[in-house]
């Protein structure tokens, strides 16, 4: 029997549209994570009665605290709110339904009333209607300085109104604590993120970009919620294209061992004559496969021309994940290799193997194709190698979330896969909510400005280090241009020109990427990506660099004003720029919860909207409010940094 690892019962789950938020909030659902640092289990109290002094100090109990953490401004408030659902209708198991709302409704709202009324209609003679059951949810609200008011609007939306001067405590507890404190919190522990996953012996093509920059930063955003995550890279590195590789290499020359890499040169170049051979000639072909034979059983002569051909092909592949500052875990297919047998005869003790047409398969219900696991000359796939990854995963490693990044054309294959896994008793088969589990991050195309795939002119994939490095060169000629403009060149160093250059490129090409919802294709278009107007990663980049320089100009210490200085949102904009300066934490939670780097960057952006706002309207330096305003300039050039981080984008501190 093949072990899991142990199961945690309470996920989260949103949503972004729903007939009940029709009031004007978006549609994002908060639950309680339950299993997630100190948390008590308030006891079900008497329905109507209001909360005993021991169950309200049981609800801080429930929201303080992994360390210094106290999750984000949704999690608090539905704790608060599961009390008072629990307090007041004791018979039903509900979950709090928290979500952010526009100005014109409150804060936040609890919009329970109406799925708790369809239940209680007509059996309930305290309950008359959704707005009472509204108002009944508002009388058991354990007291908490975070609500300023509250109110119920149309069918029993319960509005949330929070306070000012709580929102300033939290946001200069952030800069005195850190923004780790406002990381949120999540179910999962132990995260694997399968990303990149370029094939050995081939050019990294912009898809793969896509999977490096999306993995990459799905990781971040985990981490930084302390999720402990393993960052592999599965590369393709087994299998016929090495008996080819490996064949034509020792036919073309004889004594590569002593040339050395002078015998493979351009590893692309190697690559296509000896697809062509292979193509072309039938007893080149069956040599080749004879060589992944050999290479298979261990021959030792074998064996170091293809570790020769990894480490060549890898060493390329570190070009492009330096440029990008991607750190990953190489563990290929060859890794598995050695456990699919065992694992095939464990899925087979099970009873789901079966003989289809000379080769061995897993059928899937809904599916018209099996799942093929050894081919009919009896060699293993893809299918065979992700399986054995997966178990090794899962009992090995001990993951309780594995995340694959890859374009969409692979839906199906993980689709099969995840539900031969689930057949075999590996995962949960239909709670979306339990743990292990799996989840597919699926991308759309980069297309070109003919909106065809992108590809250079000859048709030829497009060389990632060439396409960075061209992202960088434009990105420094528009520096040096607005530089000599503006006669500030003679300030700037030359590494302060590289290394801004670096950051801007790099950080174009990621943010043009990030910001789409990943499952649609997009347009690569140098112009657009390194324009500073727009939502660009330049103009984001910018409006950090001069919210450093309004806090450089003011001559103040910053840190000296952290100690001695209060925030206080009194402008209407300084509490809309604090208000969503808080939400950072369940925008995190939101982007890692369903897989979308596009809300972090939704967020990012509005919160530059947001800054642009309160600086145009309120006076900074010079004012009678400047030591409050600055550190509000601080704690949104702390959010955008770490905004920045959790893309993987360096920030700028000066233009």
């Amino acid at each position: 029997m093949i072990g899991t690892p142990a199961v945690l019962s309470i996920s989260s789950s949103s949503c972004r549209s729903h007939p009940l938020f029709s009031s004007g909030c978006f549609g994002a659902v908060t639950r309680r994570f339950g299993s997630v640092g100190k948390r008590t289990l308030l006891p079900r109290a008497m329905s109507g009665e209001t909360l005993a002094p021991a169950a309200a100090a049981a609800v801080q109990e429930q929201i303080v605290q992994d360390g210094n953490r106290v999750g984000s401004v949704k999690q608090q408030l539905s704790s608060l709110f599961e009390a008072s659902l629990r307090a007041t209708f004791p018979e039903l198991n509900i979950e709090p339904m928290v979500a952010a709302c526009t100005a014109k409704f409150g804060d936040y709202q609890c919009n329970n009333a109406m799925g708790i009324w369809s239940k209680l209609k007509g059996a309930s003679a305290e309950f008359k209607n959704p707005k009472s059951v509204g108002q009944g949810i508002i009388s058991n609200l354990p007291p908490s300085e975070m609500i300023e008011s509250t109110s119920v609007a149309g069918p029993g939306f319960v509005n949330i109104g929070l306070s000012s001067t709580w929102m300033a405590q939290s946001i200069q507890n952030m800069l005195s604590n850190g923004i780790g404190t406002w990381a949120p919190l999540l179910p999962a522990s132990r995260v694997l993120v399968d990303f990149s996953s370029p094939n050995i012996a081939k050019e990294m093509h912009v898809g793969h970009l896509r999977s490096t920059i999306i993995g990459d930063t799905l990781a971040r955003m985990l981490e930084f919620s302390n999720a402990e995550v393993f960052r592999r890279n599965h590369v393709g590195d087994w299998g016929t294209q090495f008996g080819m590789l490996i064949q034509h290499l020792f036919e073309t020359f004889p004594n590569w061992e002593d040339i050395g890499e002078q015998a493979i040169g351009d590893l692309q170049e190697f690559y296509k004559a000896s697809k062509k051979r292979f193509d072309e000639d039938d007893l080149f072909k069956e040599r080749a496969q004879e060589a992944v034979v050999r290479l298979q059983s261990g021959e030792d002569k074998y064996r170091d021309a293809w570790k020769r051909i990894c480490e060549i092909s890898r060493r390329e592949f570190d070009l492009v994940y330096e440029r990008l500052g991607v750190h990953l875990e190489v563990k290929g297919e060859s890794f598995y290799n050695p456990y699919i047998p065992g694992v095939l005869e464990e899925l087979s003790s099970k009873g789901l193997i079966e003989e289809s047409e000379g080769a061995r398969v897993i059928f899937i219900e809904g599916q018209q194709i099996p799942l093929i696991v050894v081919k009919r000359d009896g060699g293993y796939n893809y299918a065979s190698t992700d399986l054995a990854a997966l178990w090794y995963r899962l009992n090995v490693e001990k993951a309780d979330w594995i995340i694959y990044v890859t374009d969409v054309g692979q839906s199906l294959h993980f689709t099969m896969f995840f539900s031969a896994a689930k057949r075999a008793g590996w995962l949960p088969d239909s709670n979306i909510k339990a743990f292990p589990k799996t989840s597919h991050v699926g991308f759309g195309l980069v297309l070109g400005s003919d909106g065809k795939r992108f590809r250079t002119r000859s048709s030829e994939v497009v060389r990632l280090v060439e396409l960075l490095d061209e992202a960088k060169n434009r990105s420094k000629a528009e520096l040096l241009k607005r530089l000599e403009e503006s006669g500030k060149l003679a300030e700037w160093t030359d590494e302060e020109l590289e290394k801004t250059a670096e950051a801007i490129g790099y950080g174009a090409v990621k943010y043009a990427d990030l910001k789409n919802n990943r499952l649609t294709n997009y347009t690569f278009s140098f112009d657009q990506m390194l324009n500073d107007k727009g939502n660009t990663a330049v103009y984001l980049l910018y409006a950090h660099a001069r919210i450093c320089s309004i806090i450089r100009k003011s001559g103040k210490e910053i840190e000296d004003l952290k100690k001695t200085g209060r925030i206080v949102l009194g402008h209407a904009d300084e509490r809309i720029l604090g208000l969503h300066l808080i939400r950072f934490a369940e925008n995190v939670e939101e982007a890692c919860t369903n897989l979308l780097p596009n809300v972090l960057c939704e967020y990012l952006y509005d919160l530059s909207d947001k800054f642009s706002r309160f600086y145009a309207s309120c006076q900074v330096v010079g004012s009678a409010e400047e030591t409050s305003r600055l550190l509000l300039c601080e704690a949104t050039a702390v959010v955008m940094r770490k905004c920045f981080h959790l893309l993987g984008i360096q920030p700028v501190y000066k233009i």
